[in-house]
């Protein structure tokens, strides 16, 4: 039996299972099980250091048809632990292809598997809830994989922030007006693109460098970035942003939004099933003005947490939950969502000139 139609199953943690075709890499696997709206970027979502500790669902039935290429990588290699899908292209086209996303998962190994029910799966979690699961090649037993899938760490609780972060710091653009520090807790390269686009001089550290450590830098603006897992198992990045806040503009992302918004004396909690896709509707409190956003999270700060001097400047049409803040005195703001939104849409890239604004005004 060849690779292409060797059986899969992907089984969650209350029992529920689903049968497919692996693609990709063989073995077992397990993570977080989350479900995503974008109809395209597979490759950038592959590559989003947030997505490591999770299996992602597609819900776009048809995925691969434009292959991969080296230009849209959001970091040095994928980082989910696996890839489901309803189907997967038997061929590609795109000038700018390489190889085939089968070829891409399997030099990765990262398991992939399709024929999969994705709306079916992806009700199922909307219903239930996001919850651990185990892809396997190895193991049919559904009882032993259900097991499997119960033990498995998930995300909750768990510091995958210093799985994805540089091991030492780089720079990324040494020239430009004004520089910017940008903590690596999981960063997608467009946001090191959008910053250099501004003429930026762009240097990345680890998420555990220290506020000296920063701070000796000297930054003209400091930038969380985002990352995976639980903001709450991040204490050494928060008390770093705590040291740093009030010093020198910040703008923080997803994660980072997160991070500042405890160190601010907010507080975090998991959402149901996740926000992962490109069109979500968020509101800008000050203006009124409605974007369609990229998002990519499972935890949100609770907005009733927040003290006074916190404004909310953002919320989710969705839901109502809490899409961005403002300090009233201190230049600092952040988003949950990702103005950089690669592949997009780009209807939030305004907030990186509002960053360059904020460090202007600071000088």
């Amino acid at each position: 039996m060849s690779c292409k139609e060797k059986r899969a199953l992907l089984v969650l943690e209350d029992g529920k299972f689903f049968e497919g075709k692996v693609f990709g890499a063989t073995g077992e696997t397990s993570g977080e099980v989350v479900f995503n709206t974008s109809m395209m970027g597979y490759q950038e979502i592959l590559t989003d250091p947030s997505y490591k500790g999770q299996i992602v669902t597609m819900t776009y039935p048809l995925i691969g048809n434009y292959g991969i290429n080296p230009e849209d990588f959001e970091s040095s290699r994928p980082w989910v632990e696996g890839f489901v899908v309803k189907e997967r292209s038997k061929i590609f086209s795109n000038w700018r292809a390489r190889q085939a996303l089968e070829e891409f998962l399997r030099e990765n190994k990262i398991i992939g598997i399709e024929g999969v029910d994705t709306r079916a799966l992806t009700r199922h979690i909307r219903l239930q809830g996001a919850m651990k699961g185990v892809i396997s090649t190895l193991d049919d037993d559904i009882d032993s994989l259900t097991e499997k899938a119960k033990k498995c760490r998930g995300v909750v609780g768990q510091d995958l922030v210093k799985e994805v972060t540089s091991g030492e710091s780089y720079w990324w653009r040494k020239t430009g007006n004004y520089k910017v520090v940008v903590i690596d807790c999981g960063v997608k390269y467009n946001i090191l693109r959008c910053l250099s686009n501004l003429n930026c001089k762009v240097q990345v550290v680890p998420a555990f460098a220290s506020a000296r450590d920063i701070l000796d830098l000297n930054p003209d603006g400091v930038l969380f970035s985002n990352g995976p897992g639980d903001p709450s198992a991040i204490p050494y990045v928060v008390a770093t942003a705590k040291e740093i806040t009030g010093k020198v503009p910040i703008f923080g992302i997803c994660l980072g939004h997160q991070i500042l918004s405890q160190a601010l004396g907010g507080k975090t909690y998991k959402l149901k099933f996740g926000h992962h896709g490109g069109n979500h509707p968020v509101k800008d409190l000050r203006t009124g003005r409605i974007s369609i956003t990229v998002q990519n999270h499972g935890f949100c700060v609770d907005i009733d947490s927040l003290p006074y001097q916190v404004e909310p400047t953002h919320i989710n049409l969705y839901d109502n939950t809490l899409e961005g803040i403002r300090h009233r005195e201190l230049p600092l703001f952040s988003v949950q969502f990702h103005p950089e939104a690669s592949p997009g849409p780009h209807d939030a890239t305004y907030l990186f000139e509002e960053f360059i604004h904020l460090i202007q005004e600071a000088q």
